[in-house]
């Protein structure tokens, strides 16, 4: 046993008088199945039965009676086992007791510090002209047109309509890079330095090719560390035509009649927006200062198990893009090491917001549960009937429970707490 790990070990012992009363019962149930030569079905003799199927009883006790005796070991100790136990080093011999080894891991026990009035220093909830000046801006870069450009080459700050084909200069086998209409914004934010510089001053019908060198940390792993060469057919030029910004672009942008109207309505969703983002900022640092507080060691099955999700969300977010992550070149390995550390410290933040919630006598009601998958359905867009019976299928509800539980523990550390520099 290791006090500073969850591991724990254990001998279990089968007594041979347990086993042979177990023992006569199954052999009952296989007498009344078996298939024997020379015997019709379920009239076979008990010895025989035995000695046909040995092996198949064998297996068969020992996955009635271990179980049973791993719970009673483990509640004797008082041990609250996490995950599933794993059976090392069995022994089963004719006339004597089973015994075997037994590892497993347990949720640990620690005291739970004071955890109201937690002191740290919050953000400005305040939102600035600039910020609105922003906002305004990127509601009139999204009413934006394009415009043809004629009788003249391309230049900086254009969008320019093409038609590409790739390949890697040092692996003439591989698939081509494709595209038919792309968009390239010459000198924007974002577009490749080498199609900027090479596109410059071409004009539409032009065809340049030209090679693409990529860094190693490009963040298309695909295309990372690779030289690609490129034949480009320039198709059209266009610019972009910004709204006036003025009433009318407020009426266009939604039910506002004025522009100061707009710019009132933009604040006011600024402020709810920031006010969020700076209380879940709060939550986050008194939850990391709880931790600190807290030592103790968390089971790796439940590191494990958080890792497990956190790649799956991973992988649901390059589904979204439209990525098989099937076909990308990324070290999963590397991906789950490095987040190794967040996980722990997700599953120890969650086991300390469980003690509060159980202190706190804290619960969620099936209404709450409810109005929360109404909002997953929401976002997924299916019905929330359908979405709760798939949960449930996937006994996901528990887990929903627990951790709209854990939020109202944050959320009553959060009011209990002593926040300074917010406004």
């Amino acid at each position: 046993m290791n006090s500073e790990t969850c591991k724990r070990e254990i001998v279990i012992e089968i007594p041979a008088d347990v086993i042979a009363k177990e023992s006569e019962g199954v052999v009952t149930q296989f007498q009344r199945v078996a298939r024997i030569p020379g015997f019709r079905k379920g009239h076979a003799p008990a010895t025989l039965v035995r000695r046909h199927f040995k092996n198949d009883i064998r297996s068969e006790l020992v996955q009635s009676l271990l179980p049973k005796f791993f719970d009673n070991a483990v509640k004797e100790k008082n041990f609250e086992v996490v995950g599933q136990p794993r059976f090392e080093d069995l022994k089963f011999e004719d006339g004597e007791p089973l015994t075997c080894k037994a590892s497993f891991e347990v949720a640990p026990e620690f005291e739970l510090g004071e955890y109201k009035g937690l002191e740290i220093e919050g953000e400005s909830a305040q939102v600035t002209e600039e910020e609105v000046d922003k906002a305004v801006d990127e509601l009139r870069q999204s009413a934006a047109t394009y415009e043809d450009v004629q009788g003249r080459p391309t230049k900086d700050d254009d969008y320019v309509m093409v038609s590409y084909e790739g390949r890697d200069t040092k692996d003439a086998e591989s698939a081509p890079i494709q595209s038919r209409s792309a968009v390239v914004h010459l000198g924007g934010q974002g577009t490749v330095a080498a199609f900027t510089e090479n596109l410059r001053g071409a004009s539409p019908g032009e065809k340049r090719e030209f090679d693409v060198p990529y860094p190693d940390d490009y963040p298309q792993k695909s295309l990372a560390g690779k030289t690609v060469h490129y034949a480009v057919s320039v198709e059209s030029i266009k610019r972009k035509v910004l709204p006036p910004l003025d009433d009318e672009l407020a009426k266009s942008a939604g039910d506002s009649e004025t522009l100061a109207d707009l710019r009132v309505k933009i604040r006011e969703g600024l402020e709810k927006r920031k006010a969020r983002h700076v209380e879940h900022q709060a939550m986050a640092k008194l939850l990391t200062q709880l931790e600190g507080r807290h030592a103790f060691p968390v089971p790796e099955v439940m590191i494990e198990g958080q890792l497990d999700r956190k790649l799956e969300g991973f992988i649901s977010q390059l589904m979204a893009q439209g990525i098989d992550p099937r076909t990308t070149q990324i070290d999963w390995r590397k991906i789950r090491e490095e987040a190794r550390p967040d996980a722990e410290k997700d599953v120890r933040g969650s086991m300390i917001l469980e003690r509060i919630a159980a202190a706190e006598k804290i619960e969620v009601s099936e209404e709450e549960v409810d109005d929360l998958i109404r909002e997953m359905a929401e976002e997924r867009r299916e019905p929330a009937a359908a979405l709760k019976t798939r949960l449930t299928q996937e006994a996901a509800l528990d887990r929903i429970k627990s951790t709209r539980r854990n939020h109202k523990a944050l959320e009553l550390i959060y009011h209990e707490a002593k926040i300074t520099g917010k406004s």
